[in-house]
């Protein structure tokens, strides 16, 4: 597969391109001072180059994820309401053979799959199928996984004329009222709304070079300065990095890539996150119901309270 090389890899690139110039020692020499400049890049990445990390196209997506750590998987479709949404996919499923409900974003693979699945922005029958999953879950006492990787909920005329903003909201209540276990992995962009809607868990873990925000960079730079230029700017002020979330109390863990990121070495990307939603789902197991149920009420209200100067 062609390596796609993002604007900050270009020395990296550069070094790639002389190794497969080269042959025996010399090409060896060269591949290992690639290794180390890429893992000096990636160990000092800021909010904007983890932004362009996150949305790289060969990054793990969620049937990647499915394919990789699911066995006896059945998808569902439609929301028994108006259709089917291909921009959020789930069914139940089993992960090292504990059955379990698994949903998440699509957002595709080239031209066609993208149209097909909207980039992963879901519409509100996705949403309203992510509610009719979660009953499913607590109906037959099935922990949820979700797999968060969304620019953020389709802002088009169907959408909010179908109530886009009252699927979202009901998505979220139902995630809060679960009475199952509930994990939630931001894989690449968790965006607004669109995110929030599967990802009300008792355990909200990120990739290392994802990202989770209200909205894109993008969005924030248009709306304070009017000028879409100055993302960089916006990505930094706003706190958007797995790092700077776990330390808000946003989230609650954060997953390591391998060095150069998950879409290098997708195959021990995925099996990472494997073993850490078995860790989380044998702790999260133990608890009652209504346990469960205090814990992620005290969670979500505790966001924020840390900061300096919260009351």
């Amino acid at each position: 597969m062609v390596q796609t090389y993002l604007d900050f890899e270009r020395a990296v690139a550069e070094l790639d391109k002389q190794a497969d110039a080269l042959q025996g020692a010399e090409a060896k020499a060269v591949m290992a001072k690639a290794s180390a400049e890429l893992k000096r890049l990636y160990g000092k990445l800021g909010p904007w180059e983890k932004t362009q990390v996150a949305r790289h196209p060969a990054r793990p997506h969620y049937s990647d994820y499915v394919d990789a750590l699911v066995t006896d998987y059945t998808p569902l479709a439609g929301d028994r309401t108006f259709g089917d949404d291909h921009a959020l996919l789930g069914g139940p499923g089993k992960i090292n053979g504990r059955s379990v409900i698994v949903m998440g974003h699509e957002k595709g693979t080239d031209l066609e799959t993208r149209l097909k699945h909207n980039f992963g922005m879901a519409r509100p029958e996705g949403y309203r199928k992510a509610v009719r999953l979660m009953n499913l879950a607590e109906r037959f006492n099935l922990p949820v996984i979700s797999f968060v990787d969304t620019a953020g909920a389709y802002p088009g005329r169907g959408a909010e004329e179908r109530g886009q903003a009252e699927a979202i909201a009901r998505s979220i209540d139902r995630g809060l009222s679960l009475k199952v276990p509930f994990i939630s992995i931001i894989t690449g962009e968790g965006g607004s709304g669109g995110a929030v809607a599967i990802a009300a868990a008792d355990a909200v873990l990120m990739l290392e070079h994802s990202i989770y925000s209200v909205i894109s960079p993008e969005g924030c730079a248009s709306i304070l300065w009017r000028d879409g230029t100055k993302a960089q700017d916006a990505a930094k002020a706003m706190k958007i990095t797995a790092q700077d979330l776990k330390k808000l109390g946003v989230i609650d863990g954060i997953i390591k890539e391998p060095a150069g990121g998950a879409h290098r070495r997708p195959d021990e990307t995925m099996k990472r996150v494997g073993a850490m939603i078995a860790t989380r789902l044998d702790t999260l197991s133990a608890l009652k119901p209504m346990d469960l149920l205090e814990r992620r009420r005290e969670k979500f209200l505790n966001i924020g309270r840390t900061l300096p100067g919260a009351k």
